[in-house]
């Protein structure tokens, strides 16, 4: 990128938010879903595909219905261009259990939920699918298995929390992801998937803003913390938090993690890959004993990661010093490649030196340990550590903040390239590894591809903001106090500031018109 350039981006970044700051205030119209919107039907709905523990060879498909359909069925068949392929297709019954949350908050619904694992498949083929009860069938969907050879190109998606606004925002970037990349495998979700555990209108939410594409692209997802919560009243007073009561049911993940944490930690193994889901939720020193006694069998050229909760934090105040102390020196002692974690609601991308807790030398400019990514999909921000990941023997080489984004994982031979995408398909992040015959990777920077790092001052504010007059009068007003937060609102065609004013331990909320005059 020449320098002229990067200065046209910057004059630009500079007087775009200043317009961006001189608009009129807008009051956001969240939607409303009625109750029975999220409730399910005769028909088969919140279809998703998963792998088996061998992706070449297992394809796995999760479906809902109403509790009215006791019997369901999935066929498959290879995929043709003729448009009578279902002539070979094999018909399997489902596996089908009863979910009966209707005295759960936020969940409040009875379900059947229907599965059905497709073994024995053919590497390297595309094949279709439908579900349904025998009359009611899905459209028939398509998907292709991951080829044999371990030198074959594949691709995949991996997102941090979608978590909220996600039928409203995440869907505009999980539809981007895959205009991006449609040839992609599958998609990695690290966690945080929606806000509220048992809450339905949100799994549907989910299911709905992904539509056609958790049915023909993989899921394989870890739990965030927002994936665990209180199933009633008395499991509050004792603290004792719950997986989603629609995880196990609605995902069909591998059962091959510890006894008590199946479909929460498990692996799946590609050809040239091992890829390993950990729950940082709960039960770490177990968890970090199954993964040691994995990774000392592993015989895959690639070995990638993904949990929830970050190794190195990207947000500010946040810092998971005992998990990162149990399992990075596993992550060093195995050459763990990449990690991809979530939960921090902003963008960070480093690396840790190679066998060793220095970042001194060529050693660190042109080899690597570990490359960890903080990421975030839906559309709620957090601000980053100013401080980046000094004194954490690591480097932050990239961040954002306020900006939604998808990656996509290019894995070729001894080539693993990264990319990281905007919401509006714009290339944000990227570099390459490089495998040697020893195993080592080196480091491939490309930030010669890219633009300016986006932050809270570059982009459209995110919190509500006075306009410059008023906010000034405001404090005119209120000497020795500062302004905290403001929030539009909206009332019967009435639009209000409301502003929280602080000075020490004394806070003060004011409602203002729109001219800024102060109301009470």
């Amino acid at each position: 990128m020449t320098i002229v350039y990067r200065l046209f981006l910057t004059c630009f970044l500079f007087f775009f938010t200043l317009g961006i700051q001189a608009q009129e205030p807008r009051v956001y119209k969240e939607p409303k879903f009625g109750f029975d919107w999220s409730k399910p039907t005769v028909y088969p709905d919140r279809i998703v595909l998963t792998f088996g523990q061998n992706a070449t060879e297992e394809i796995r498909v999760n479906w809902r219905t109403s509790t009215e359909i006791s019997e369901a069925y999935a066929e498959i068949a290879p995929a043709t261009a003729a448009p009578k392929f279902w002539r070979n297709a094999i018909t399997q019954t489902a596996q089908t259990e009863t979910l009966d949350a209707s005295e759960i908050e936020q969940a409040e619904v009875q379900a059947n939920y229907h599965s059905a694992r497709f073994s024995g498949l053919t590497p390297g083929t595309v094949y279709a699918y439908r579900v349904g009860d025998g009359t009611r069938w899905s459209e028939w969907f398509q998907f292709k298995t991951p080829e044999a050879d371990p030198d074959a190109k594949f691709s995949f998606l991996y997102v941090g929390d979608a978590q909220n606004y996600i039928l409203e925002l995440w869907s505009r970037l999980i539809r981007e992801g895959y205009r991006k990349a449609p040839d992609a495998d599958f998609i990695i979700h690290a966690g945080d998937l929606i806000n509220y555990a048992h809450r339905e209108q949100e799994w549907h939410e989910w299911f709905t803003a992904g539509g056609f594409i958790h049915s023909m692209l993989p899921t394989l997802a870890v739990p965030g913390n927002h994936e665990y919560n209180y199933l009633n009243e008395a499991d509050r007073e004792a603290r004792k938090r719950s997986l989603s009561i629609q995880w196990k049911p609605q995902f069909s993940f591998p059962e091959n993690g510890p006894e008590g944490l199946e479909e929460t930690v498990y692996y799946v193994d590609y050809p040239q890959v091992k890829f390993i889901f950990l729950d940082s939720n709960r039960d770490h020193q177990i968890q970090a004993e199954w993964l040691e006694s994995v990774l000392s069998e592993n015989d895959k050229r690639w070995t990638i990661v993904s949990y929830h909760h970050p190794l190195f934090s990207a947000s500010s105040g946040r810092d998971n010093s005992e998990l990162r102390a149990l399992w990075k020196p596993i992550f060093d002692k195995y050459g763990v490649d990449l990690a991809l974690q979530g939960h921090d609601h902003s963008y960070a991308r480093g690396r840790v030196a190679p066998g060793e807790n220095k970042l001194e030398g060529l050693n660190m400019r042109d080899q690597t340990g570990t490359v960890y990514v903080v990421s975030v999909s839906g559309g709620k921000m957090y601000g980053l550590n100013p401080n980046a990941w000094e004194n954490f023997e690591a480097v932050r080489d990239r961040a954002a903040e306020n900006t939604q984004l998808f990656q996509v994982i290019t894995v070729e031979k001894n080539t693993l390239k990264f990319e990281a995408y905007t919401a509006v398909g714009e290339l944000y992040d990227a570099f390459d590894l490089v495998k040697a015959k020893s195993g080592a990777n080196q480091f491939i920077e490309r930030k010669s591809e890219l633009g300016p790092e986006y932050r809270f001052d570059n982009t459209i504010p995110y919190e509500d903001q006075l306009p410059q007059e008023i906010a000034e009068q405001l404090i005119e007003s209120y000497p020795g106090f500062k302004i905290n937060r403001v929030s539009f609102i909206e009332e019967s065609g009435i639009f209000r500031y409301r502003v929280s004013l602080q000075k020490d331990t004394e806070q003060k909320t004011v409602f203002l018109d729109q001219s800024g005059s102060i109301i009470q």
